[in-house]
């Protein structure tokens, strides 16, 4: 019989109790800081000016005295004194005019929250007699911020899987009809794609941005495949399901190509605008908000035909008994949103607010006469207060709640595990049985035991001991190594 005390201490010493929540921090602000001022790239005025966005740094924690001076800041000093632990984040800008280029100017944006024992905090790297000199408790695990002297944590929330596709049942007037769902994430924005059955046999497919729904075949063409062959051939050769199609195609024989297509989606989108407009907007919105995670350029449009044609074939075999409706319950259904995800969530949105507040202050000065100057035109409260509200009062944007509490420190196991905490978004007024049932998949992951009674039940949870997180890849360095591998890449001219 193998001993489990030595393997456990060895496991909790490699993968201290809350290191999730730091080593997502951690990513936070070394990758995807930068990838969302590269997402921005420039601001734009009216006024000719340009300022484009460079690298961007975050520094230790400090903090700012009545008197102007700056000094390291500990976190103890900031308990006591009532302070914020954060860190000034500065942001390099090349102000552009259309005859000239100015120099490049490293500008302070704001104050970003400093998670403790994450590698922009002072206490980062400290011995345990270190530790004890400044103050602090070295068995003390990290993972939580302090905001007006508050320490706040960060909950993990639960969350579907985006970007995968998921069959159910729909019950809609009477009849059973069959579903496939998709959340396409790109960066920021979330867009639920949806391809419904209907008892007709019809399929339509609604997205953001698009009353109603459009039938399947008008949006393949739109997306570039004009011939019945070409979507027949995309989806299946299977010939039930080809019959399907077939009796989708006959619906509309009148729509034989991509602009007919475009203009009757011109017409869903824009109606009542000129045909121009309507044309552009209806490009425009299939680009943006069409299964965005898969691109928003015209040329990823065959892409999306093809991945819409995979959710058509899933729609379809169900409703040939073929497959079942897919377990939204099932853990591999399921993603863990930790503190470095709910950050981005944050500073993305703060960021752009900022953007916007910089736009109005260069175009303002430009009007009086003076000389636009990013120094000048940067107010860092734009930005620092839309986070540090987020983080005193739990509400973060999306219209969540309860995002960030307040550190339960009853005892040292009380705060591990609340920094241990899963959440569940669905509401606690509703029954959701399932959703708060004790799922097979959840063995290893999350601890049978420990949840509260009442209202709260199984939706409230907490990470197994010997839990450990797998923080994900980047999908284009997957794409080149299958590539690589020889599979092969969907192009227009392979069908």
């Amino acid at each position: 019989m193998i001993e489990t005390k030595p393997i456990m201490h060895a496991f909790l010493k490699k993968r201290e109790l809350v290191r999730q929540h730091i080593d997502s921090y951690n990513d936070f602000i070394e990758n995807r800081l930068q990838e969302i001022v590269k997402d921005t790239g420039k601001i734009e005025t009216d006024v000719g000016v340009e300022v484009h966005l460079g690298k961007i740094t975050v520094e230790k924690a400090e903090v700012i005295e009545a008197d102007g001076s700056k000094n390291r800041l500990m976190p103890v000093e900031a308990r006591l004194r009532n302070l914020s632990y954060f860190s000034p984040v500065y942001l390099e800008m090349t102000p552009r005019r259309v005859d000239q280029e100015g120099e490049t100017e490293t500008v302070k944006i704001g104050m970003l929250p400093t998670m403790l024992k994450s590698k922009r905090c002072n206490l980062y790297g400290l011995g345990e007699r270190e530790l004890i000199e400044a103050d602090e408790d070295p068995l003390d695990p990290g993972g939580y911020f302090i905001v007006n002297g508050s320490e706040r944590a960060l909950v993990t929330i639960e969350d579907l899987a985006p970007n995968k596709i998921m069959l159910e049942h729909n019950e809609k007037y009477t009849k059973v009809t069959e579903v496939a769902k998709v959340f396409s994430k790109r960066g920021g924005f979330r867009a639920l794609v949806t391809v419904e059955r209907d008892k007709d046999g019809l399929i339509g497919v609604s997205f953001p941005s698009v009353p109603g729904e459009i039938p399947f075949i008008i949006l393949m063409r739109a997306l570039g495949l004009e011939t019945d062959q070409e979507i027949v051939n995309t989806i299946s050769d299977d010939p039930e399901i080809v019959q399907s199609i077939l009796e989708n195609l006959e619906e509309y024989l009148d729509v034989k190509t991509t602009q007919a297509a475009i203009e009757i989606i011109g017409k869903k989108v824009a109606a009542g605008q000129t045909r121009e407009y309507r044309l552009k907007r209806a490009e425009q919105v299939i680009d943006r908000y069409l299964l965005p995670h898969i691109g928003v350029e015209p040329e990823d449009r065959i892409r999306k035909a093809h991945y819409l044609g995979r959710m058509v074939v899933r729609v379809l075999e169900m409703a040939l008994g073929r497959r079942g409706p897919d377990d939204k319950d099932h853990y591999a259904n399921k993603r863990l949103r930790l503190a470095g995800d709910l950050m981005e969530d944050l500073f993305r949105v703060a960021f752009y607010n900022l953007t916007r507040d910089i736009k109005y202050q260069l175009e303002r000065a430009v009007v009086r006469g003076k000389e636009p100057s990013v120094q000048t035109a940067v107010r860092a409260d734009v930005l620092t207060e839309r986070i540090r509200h987020a983080l005193a009062t739990g509400n973060w944007v999306g219209g969540r709640a309860g995002v960030s509490q307040l550190l339960d420190r009853t005892n040292y196991l009380s705060v591990v595990s609340h920094l241990r905490r899963v959440i569940s978004p669905l509401s606690r007024s509703q029954p959701h049985f399932e959703a708060r049932d004790l799922h097979p998949t959840q063995w290893g992951k999350i601890c049978p035991s420990e949840t509260p009674e009442g209202p709260n039940c199984g939706l409230v949870k907490n990470l197994a001991l010997a839990c450990e997180f797998s923080t994900g890849f980047n999908e284009l360095s997957v794409e080149s190594v299958a590539y690589d591998l020889g599979v092969r890449q969907i192009r227009r001219e392979v069908l």
